[in-house]
């Protein structure tokens, strides 16, 4: 009997550990949830270090509904234009199927890729290398059967292009502008009636505080100097 009863303890043990071990987690989970929502909320902070990264809840705010590619062009001394954003020799795609090129999001590495390119072929002297972007709704991503499912007009995706960056054929940048989703965001915030009256009445400010060293910092927009409490500012 007392090796039965040393045993049925041993169990009975294990038993209370196991839900201790339990109920530990989940309120060490759920309190960690807690402290990213709330330092989140009220922007305690919230960038102090990367761990902030895996409990604040705004990992995915960034992910845009437009698919873009780069293409780079390369114009020569007679006017004809080039490719030079294929190299001969194989693209370099490192995540799936796009090419490195296409991760250039700000339009400022595409003259690299193609003087790289330009050194090691034969061709016309270049004067100008050109980076077109083109976007395209990700709706037109989804495959036949579910695009039949979902929409009831026929696939035809229409893609914009635009000039995202220019450069000389020495390298010097000559020409820079935004992406499609952030051209398409300025157009929808310049087009707000309601925004471009606030902005005759008040003074426009932007927080900064996941920027700066000190807690919280108000800086005025459009070069105001700022207002003491209470005071509104005007907008030429």
């Amino acid at each position: 009997m007392m090796p039965h009863t040393a045993a049925t303890r041993f169990q009975g043990g294990k038993r209370t550990m196991a839900r201790h071990a339990a109920v530990a987690f989940i309120v060490g989970y759920l309190g960690i949830l807690g402290y990213g929502l709330s330092a989140h909320t009220v922007g305690y902070k919230t960038y102090a270090h990367l761990g902030m990264y895996f409990v604040v809840w705004d990992m995915y705010c960034g992910w845009t509904g437009w698919e873009s590619r780069n293409q780079i062009l390369a114009e020569g001394e007679s006017g004809q234009y080039y490719d030079v954003g294929k190299p001969p020799w194989g693209e370099i795609c490192v995540y799936g199927e796009p090419d490195r090129r296409h991760y250039d999001i700000y339009g400022l590495h595409s003259y690299r890729i193609a003087d790289n390119i330009a050194r090691h072929t034969d061709h016309e002297p270049f004067v100008r290398y050109l980076m077109i972007e083109e976007a395209w709704s990700k709706k037109y991503n989804l495959p036949d059967s579910l695009w039949a499912q979902r929409f009831e007009e026929p696939r035809e995706p229409r893609i914009y292009r635009r000039i995202r960056s220019a450069f000389e054929g020495d390298g010097n940048c000559i020409a820079s502008n935004p992406s499609w989703s952030n051209w398409l965001m300025a157009q929808a915030l310049g087009n707000n009636p309601r925004l471009q009256k606030d902005m005759t009445i008040r003074t426009p400010f932007m927080t900064t505080d996941q920027f700066a060293r000190s807690p919280n910092v108000i800086v005025p927009v459009g070069g105001y100097g700022p207002f003491a409490s209470g005071d509104s500012g005007s907008s030429n």
